[in-house]
């Protein structure tokens, strides 16, 4: 059974944080910017299954760290169906 209090991504990804007493769900924006910066394919399945698509598109929006042409992007590739190709 997953948990459904933690996505699967890898701690590397959190380099800075205590990954066993991270709040996945109340530092949302931190976990999907860096999937979004530097996480794989797999990585973004595992984010867009645990959290919403609005609150993935309000980080793209709200980033600073994530340049214009990587927005436009991130946009494109969430409203498609290419993550959900197996």
């Amino acid at each position: 059974m997953q948990n459904t209090n933690k996505p699967n991504i890898p701690s590397r990804l959190l380099w800075e944080f205590d990954y066993d007493s991270f709040d996945f769900k109340k530092s949302y924006k931190i976990v999907i910017e860096r999937v979004l910066e530097r996480g794989n394919l797999d990585n973004w399945r595992e984010m867009i299954r645990f959290y919403s698509k609005s609150q993935i598109l309000e980080t793209i929006e709200w980033s600073s760290q994530i340049d214009e042409k990587d927005k436009r992007f991130s946009r494109l590739f969430i409203n498609s169906d290419f993550v959900n190709v197996v």
